[in-house]
């Protein structure tokens, strides 16, 4: 496997271990009378869908990462990396769905899913600049 592959294939899985970690944290430890008053969840959870979805975005993140960074894998890129794709995923659940869904408290929903949101993908930024700097 050559080393681009590589550092694709790792980065997606290093973003499904930082989501998976960062969510159930969220959803199953800290946050737990938040996500239980929404009414518009499923009771049960179709999980293929979620790690479809992390895997989609972990190699689109993985594959976009040397190309933000220009092979230069610093704590500082892969944060910022991090807060630029909070911006891009995080934005959709912290302001959109509140203005489409009946959420139970707008003003707690946005600080909750936002701050979720930039803990998971400034953690995995910064995470995958260490990651690539050593596969190089």
């Amino acid at each position: 496997m050559d080393r681009d592959m590589k550092k694709i294939l790792f980065g997606t899985l290093l973003f499904i271990l930082v989501t998976f970690t960062t969510q159930y944290i969220s959803h199953f430890v800290l946050n737990v009378e938040h996500y239980e008053a929404v009414s518009f969840t499923r009771k049960e959870v179709i999980f293929p869908l979620g790690f479809l979805t992390m895997i989609l975005q972990g190699a689109v993140l993985s594959f976009f990462f040397p190309l933000f960074s220009k092979g230069k894998y610093t704590l500082v890129k892969g944060f910022l990396f991090g807060l630029l794709m909070s911006a891009l995923f995080v934005s959709y659940p912290t302001f959109t769905e509140p203005a489409k869904y009946q959420v139970p408290n707008i003003v707690s929903w946005v600080i909750v899913e936002g701050l979720v949101g930039l803990t998971q993908f400034c953690t995995y930024g910064t995470l995958l600049s260490l990651l690539y700097s050593r596969l190089k």
